[in-house]
């Protein structure tokens, strides 16, 4: 059995986890409004990553035979100054939840639950590469504010269109998307 604490911050986190996918609908939603189609899919995708992470987070739970709480989210941030609001927004948030990750893992081993902080081993590497990726995108996004279709190249250059889905990723409930 999971420890209660760590239970308690998982289900916060899956909040968190639902949050940041409205908010990469919204960055999505912005994007292609902007007629700027990588950038859209680029997000459109983050957003379903982002569900895809708070379904594992509920499939662990059914798992461990806990009840998961499926939360309702505040509205995401939709009107943005420039093409580079949005990444450098999401680079704020994929900060604060690697912050969360990094905490959750923290209760796990705080209280001796081994396989919670196994579980958690997985969401500190992605987060180490979600960084790292809104990183590198905003530093592209800030040289080519002037001119986004540089953006949209560096995307096409950079980003695959569609990866494989990663074997070392936890289920998700309801078997994925």
């Amino acid at each position: 059995m999971p420890a209660a604490q760590f239970v308690e911050r998982l289900n916060e986190q899956i909040a968190y986890e639902f949050a940041a996918s409205q908010q990469y609908v919204a960055n999505a939603v912005y994007y292609d409004a902007e007629t700027l189609p990588r950038l859209a899919a680029f997000f459109y995708r983050q957003a379903m990553e982002e569900r895809d992470h708070a379904l594992m987070m509920v499939r662990y739970l059914l798992d461990a035979d806990e009840m998961p709480t499926i939360p309702g989210v505040g509205p995401p941030e939709t009107r943005f100054a420039d093409v580079v609001a949005p990444i450098a927004l999401a680079l704020d948030q994929e900060r604060r939840v690697s912050d969360q990750i990094a905490a959750l893992a923290g209760v796990a081993r705080e209280h001796g639950d081994f396989l919670s902080e196994n579980f958690m081993g997985w969401f500190l590497k992605e987060q180490v590469e979600e960084v790292a990726t809104m990183s590198s995108l905003l530093k592209v996004a800030e040289r080519s504010n002037a001119d986004p279709e540089r953006l949209e190249e560096y995307l096409a250059r950079e980003q695959p269109a569609v990866a494989g889905p990663d074997p070392t990723a936890p289920p998700v409930a309801g078997g994925g998307a």
